[in-house]
């Protein structure tokens, strides 16, 4: 046994060294490529391990018992309006497969509890509940997508009832529209003759085992792309599809081999047993959504693959000097007139963490130093004259972000030889940086850009 253990520990040391201690810059792309996804690979078990993905889909779990419902109906009086609602059956019968016999059970309890809604007898306060409903489970996706893309900013009240009513109600629509535009042409005599060519035959044939995964895929990378309150690139959220895509399509299998043998559930928990396995199915099927946008924020930033776990934190030194440089980044921009930074294009150009650089920004814009623009995503002007903001103003915003009447400075008891030595050190500093103003950081060709 200590043989066994002074090995392991030699691979695991080893593994560090080739995974997170050697820079990777100036290898051959085919060993990038590999360090990446093996950091990518270790970063997401972690992740997993750690539970905050599986304790987010519990609790979509629990949110969508409690919407399923009204969602389906709210969908389901918009598209009887437009006679196309008895798609919703097949396309419960499509997602429950997994369940077998039991799928088709709770497919025909949900459509009787939607088809005994009547809309007219709830009236303004039980029709404004059923929105509400409906709308919270979109709500509960876009915080648990805020949480791994690690922003930390809602969207706004009326945005989120236009954008999540928008998708629930026209979503359906289109979606279902798409497939009565595919059953109609597959039934048109010119694609039939088509099919009888062996060579078109075949590849149809083919096509139609793609084509659940491709729908799987681009619908996870919709999700991915819109759901979050931030910029999402169209590469990591097609990346981030096909990961969650493909485990979603193979965990269906599974489940459904699970399913057709758990006989001794049904003998165990009796008529409780069709629940469990439908929100056991419920539970995989958030966590896979939740691993795939994972994916995608890791790809988009990869300065987060990290060895530590949690929200990388900079140093006081550290967050002086990306203010500095940040200052210098906008106010360059600002002065040349050319398009003004994001923080997602900050963060990407820094090689920093979204949030760290978040932070630093939120800082200034409390001292009046930056404005954030309404555009989304927002972007970062200079508030006041830049010839009127020393580098002293810009650094003293940093240091002071986050103090209050309880914890700031005249909060902590000090002494008389402390005082003088924080004195002598803040004059010394301003007698420097007093000097330098904001404009003259944008106006250095040697800031970087």
């Amino acid at each position: 046994m200590p043989g066994m253990k002074r090995i392991s520990a030699a691979l695991f040391k080893r593994l560090d060294e080739a995974v997170w201690q050697r820079p990777t810059e100036g290898r051959p792309r085919a060993q990038i490529w590999t360090v990446r996804s093996m950091r990518l690979l270790l970063v997401l078990v972690r992740d997993l391990a750690q539970g905050q993905l599986t304790l987010r889909a519990m609790g979509l779990v629990y949110t969508t018992l409690l919407s399923l419902v009204p969602l389906l109906a709210l969908s389901f009086s918009v598209l009887k309006a437009f006679g196309v609602y008895n798609q919703i059956r097949p396309m419960l019968l499509g997602f429950l497969a997994p369940l077998g016999v039991k799928g088709v059970e709770i497919t025909e309890r949900i459509i009787q509890f939607i088809e005994n809604i009547n809309v007219g007898v709830l009236g303004s306060v039980g029709l404004a509940l059923l929105l509400y409903t409906a709308v919270s489970l979109v709500q509960k996706i876009e915080e648990s997508f805020n949480f791994i893309w690690h922003v930390s900013r809602a969207r706004g009240i009326g945005e989120r009832f236009s954008r999540y009513l928008s998708a629930l109600l026209v979503g359906p629509l289109l979606v279902f529209s798409a497939m009565g535009i595919t059953a109609t042409a597959a039934r048109l005599s010119v694609v039939r003759e088509a099919m009888q060519v062996q060579a078109i035959g075949w590849l149809a044939l083919q096509a139609g085992h793609l084509l659940p995964y491709v729908l799987v895929i681009g619908a996870f990378t919709f999700v991915y792309s819109f759901m979050p309150n931030t910029r999402v690139r169209l590469g990591p959220a097609l990346t981030g599809g096909v990961v969650g895509g493909i485990l979603w399509q193979s965990a269906g299998w599974g489940f459904a081999l699970f399913a057709a043998s758990s006989t001794k559930y049904a003998a165990i928990y009796s008529s409780f047993a069709i629940l469990i396995l439908f929100m056991l199915w419920l539970y995989l099927s958030w966590l896979i959504l939740l691993f795939g946008a994972a994916v995608s924020f890791y790809v988009q930033h990869p300065e987060h693959l990290v060895a530590r776990s949690g929200e990388p934190r900079l140093s006081n030194r550290m967050r002086e000097r990306l203010a500095l440089v940040m200052m210098s980044m906008i106010a360059r921009h600002h002065l040349e007139g050319t398009a003004p930074w994001s923080t997602d294009a900050l963060a990407h150009t820094l090689r920093m963490p979204v949030r760290a650089v978040d932070a630093v920004l939120g800082a200034l814009r409390t001292r009046g130093i930056l404005a954030s623009t309404s555009d989304e995503p927002s972007a970062w002007l200079p508030a006041r004259d830049l010839a009127g903001v020393s580098a002293k103003e810009l650094l003293d915003a940093v240091r002071a972000a986050g103090e209050d009447r309880y914890l700031g400075v005249a909060a902590l008891p000090g002494s008389e030889p402390v005082e003088r030595l924080l004195k002598r050190s803040d004059d010394a500093a301003a007698s420097v940086l007093g000097k330098v103003s904001l404009k003259d950081l944008g106006a250095n060709p040697s800031a970087r850009d």
